[in-house]
């Protein structure tokens, strides 16, 4: 969190609007410019450079178009019904029993607004479930679950009264390995990025929960995420800016907004501006980003809040785009309003001296509600669970300045059988990297080791879980992290299955002991069948990675266990990439990653582990040989005490993830979309079951914005099949990849080959089926810099489909000429 500023500061950027997105305008320093440049509603043209954002004036409205336009005649009658003081509450949040809290006003029989954690369960409740981390889902490349996850965690939420529910995460994409939390989002891809945000939304709105799109945008690191500030008292002063990632516009459509645009293509309720700067300016007052590309280019209807503390201005802020602060503020004068806060009465004097119009307030108070008619949410909806206040770290009791009038039962148990559907989905997550001598799936044991600190219970407490040496990791920290009613540990249920099956089990959870003695050196009856060895790697919001190994030691661990044991099985619980050294031992014949699994962890890697559970999920990032191999370092320090010197240059431009590894032919130890069967797979026969017609324009028809953009974005221009079969003894399930290589004819920079389309389908051994691939106008198209649209290219396009990003099985060329 933030240091609060002080009135001061808050009246003397309410008192400056001129000063818009470029509050904290840093210049490019010591880089070279990427000249483009855009043309505004006026019709007047801006120039920019990379490293630059040039202001977009004025905050678009919204038009209702998309299907929101019931729910927008609502929210004005409402509005309508509100004084200034009463809009100014609604976009200021308040301390109370939520993260975050939007006053009731009982005159309007409104209840207020429940904004709460998290992505993976309900950070504050009590007799809630874990779900799969958001990482996990991903690597099922499944839009069912995706669905089911995202629509059960609503259901929840909405049970406790959880209004809106800060997630899903879009950013950070995974632009670094070593960023803290890239497990509470997807994959390091976009394009599947954007179909789990999109499915994930839809799933949580479904069930008449508002999602909380999150973080726009380009926001790739923790460190210095925040500005410093002077060691003062009233901490008002920077010495030095957050972080500011610099990119160029065609990065910007083509990796950072991809996801985002499906978010708003889905109707998202709300999108959360994210703490780094853009180009130098902060997100939440960055005009281009909010007012141009979010409200203007993708047609956003919904409103943009802070994320916690990244309000840095009054006005500037409003002007650019942002719809409510949060948390609000941050000290306590016992009134109502705070006087640390940058909006609240402020925002109310700035009403009453014109500083900011009505119209403007009254846009941000329409934007804020028609989500809430959209959803139902003035019908019925539960009351707060009065249980969640005291769970609630960021506003604790004793700084609720309004009295918080709660009603219906508490401590309510909304899990419902939502325990089953998690074991499924932590199967279905489970990502098999090595299976060699036939190790997986364990086919009754006589005699088996657990070894690992990662396999047994919490030792210390699993109401949220820390960075702790023993106990199995299924979630991690800070704002993502999760309350279990329960924990489903590896130990427990494979003790569990060998009692069934009469197997020895012997445990060794001590990494120092395992490492410094051995497994040799201990009382052991006789060989192991198997080994199976847990490790974990912990990462959270606040700090960022400084290695990419997994923790306590645990490489040392699995050459400790393999060099007694010539059958070792690694699980790893991690939020990401780690390198895996010990996978070129030929004593470890298995690897499986399980990431963040919720809390039938254990449950789910013993079915996969013993067969009744037949693994299908794929990596979404690539796992190096080398840390070294990566690009895309972050910035991590500066030499000089400059206020703009925090500057992160992604010079890598499209060149993020498998692009990378791709276009500089760099040897991987396991690749995006990669993972193992207990079956094998086959694809052949890639075709075109319907192409582009002959007349095929280069840019899109221009038609009126949608929710997502220009709709002529969305329209199907090519439909691919293929034919996918189980070649092998097990059913299971197929995850066929369709990747597109542009023609050369495409800028320079283009990646060789780029993820446009997958499917999850299930094979009975020699069982064959036909997969479509419908590929959208945007799916076939770069972003024109100088045209500022989408552009077709003409030339040859090569489509290869096959099993992951470097194994493709049938290429279809074709040649498409663009009028």
């Amino acid at each position: 969190m933030l240091s609060p500023p002080s009135l001061l500061g808050a009246l003397l950027l309410l008192a400056a609007p001129s000063l818009g997105s470029d509050v904290c305008q840093a210049p490019p320093i010591d880089h070279p410019g990427t000249a483009f440049s855009y043309v505004q509603p006026e019709n007047t043209t801006i120039l920019s450079t990379y490293g630059h954002s040039p202001a977009v004036y004025p905050s678009p409205k919204i038009n209702g178009t998309g299907g929101w336009e019931t729910a927008m005649h609502k929210a004005k009658q409402f509005v309508n019904k509100l004084t200034s003081e009463e809009k100014a509450w609604m976009a200021t949040g308040v301390p109370g029993p939520c993260v975050g809290n939007v006053l009731p006003i009982p005159r309007l029989n409104f209840s207020g607004l429940c904004l709460q954690n998290g992505p993976q369960c309900i950070e504050e409740g009590s007799y809630s479930s874990v779900f799969v981390s958001g990482v996990s889902a991903a690597a099922s490349w499944d839009r069912k679950l995706l669905y089911e996850r995202a629509n059960a965690l609503a259901e929840e939420h909405k049970a406790k009264g959880s209004h809106v529910i800060l997630g899903p995460i879009g950013g950070p994409l995974g632009r670094s390995p070593y960023n803290g939390r890239t497990w509470e989002g997807f994959a390091a891809d976009p394009y599947l990025t954007g179909v789990c945000m999109e499915e994930t939304i839809l799933g949580m709105q479904d069930a008449g929960v508002q999602a909380n799109a999150k973080h726009f945008i380009a926001y790739e690191q923790e460190t210095q995420r925040n500005p410093t500030y002077a060691p003062d008292a009233n901490a008002t002063t920077y010495i030095q800016d957050s972080v500011s990632s610099n990119l160029d516009d065609r990065t910007m459509h083509e990796i950072y907004m991809w996801p985002f645009a499906n978010a708003v293509r889905a109707r998202v309720g709300s999108a959360m501006c994210s703490y780094n700067r853009v180009n130098g300016s902060h997100s939440c007052q960055n005009s281009y980003v909010l007012n141009h590309l979010l409200k203007t280019e993708l047609g956003f209807q919904g409103y943009v809040m802070s994320d916690w503390g990244a309000t840095h201005s009054g006005v500037a802020s409003i002007e650019s785009g942002m719809d409510m602060t949060m948390p609000g503020g941050f000290t306590v004068y016992g009134e109502l309003w705070t006087e640390g806060s940058f909006f609240g009465k402020n925002l109310t004097e700035a009403i009453n001296n014109g500083t900011v119009s009505t119209d403007r307030l009254d846009d941000m108070i329409l934007r804020i509600m028609t989500p809430y008619f959209l959803l139902g949410q003035d019908k019925n909806y539960p009351s707060v669970d009065a249980s969640v206040g005291p769970l609630n770290v960021d506003s604790p009791v004793d700084t609720w300045q309004y009295k918080w009038n709660f009603t219906g039962p508490t401590n309510r148990d909304v899990r419902g059988n939502h325990s089953i559907m998690i074991r499924e989905h932590g199967s279905a997550s489970t990502v098999l990297l090595k299976n060699e001598k036939n190790a997986l799936p364990l086919r009754k044991p006589r005699n088996i080791i657990i070894a690992g600190n990662d396999a047994g219970p919490l030792t210390q407490g699993q109401d949220t879980l820390g960075d702790f040496e023993y106990g199995v990791l299924a979630n991690s920290g800070s704002s993502g992290a999760c309350r279990f009613s329960y924990l489903s540990n590896p130990l427990e249920a494979i003790s569990a299955r060998a009692r069934k099956d009469g197997t020895l089990v012997q445990s060794y959870l001590n990494n120092t002991q395992i490492v410094e003695t051995g497994l040799s050196s201990l009382a052991i009856p006789q060989q192991p069948d198997a080994c199976l060895v847990f490790l974990k790697s912990y990462s959270a919001e606040g700090e960022d990675r400084s290695f990419l190994e997994l923790d306590w030691n645990a490489n040392a661990v699995v050459e400790a266990v393999a060099k007694f044991c010539n059958n070792t099985i690694v699980v790893t619980n991690s939020g990401g990439i780690n390198t895996m050294p010990f996978a070129d031992n030929e004593n470890v014949t298995a690897i499986l990653a399980q990431h963040y699994a919720g809390e039938e962890t254990g449950n789910a890697i013993t079915d996969v582990l013993y067969g009744d559970v037949n693994p299908s999920a794929k990596l979404p990032y690539v796992i190096a040989y080398n840390e070294s191999d990566y690009n895309a370092p972050l910035t991590t320090d500066v030499k000089t005490n400059g206020t703009w010197d925090w500057q992160s240059w992604f010079d890598e431009e499209l060149e993020v993830g498998y692009r990378y590894f791709d276009a500089h032919n760099i040897p991987v130890r396991y690749e995006f979309g990669y993972g193992l069967s207990y079956t094998t797979y086959g694809l052949k026969s890639l075709k075109a079951k319907t192409m582009a017609p002959k007349n095929i324009t280069a840019l899109p028809k221009k038609q009126p914005v949608q929710p997502g953009g220009n709709p002529a974005l969305w329209e199907t221009v090519y439909t691919l099949e293929a034919e996918v079969s189980n070649t092998g003894h097990v059913s299971g399930y197929a995850i066929p990849q369709l990747y597109v290589e542009f023609p050369s004819s495409t800028p320079a920079g283009t990646p060789p080959s780029q993820l446009r389309g997958f499917d999850k389908v299930w094979l009975r051994p020699g069982q064959k089926k036909t997969v479509s691939f419908d590929l959208m106008r945007r799916d076939v198209s770069y972003w024109d810099v100088v045209a500022q649209d989408w552009r077709i290219p003409t030339g040859k396009f090569s489509f290869k489909a096959g099993f992951s990003s470097r194994d493709f099985r049938s290429t279809l060329n074709t040649t498409l000429v663009a009028a």
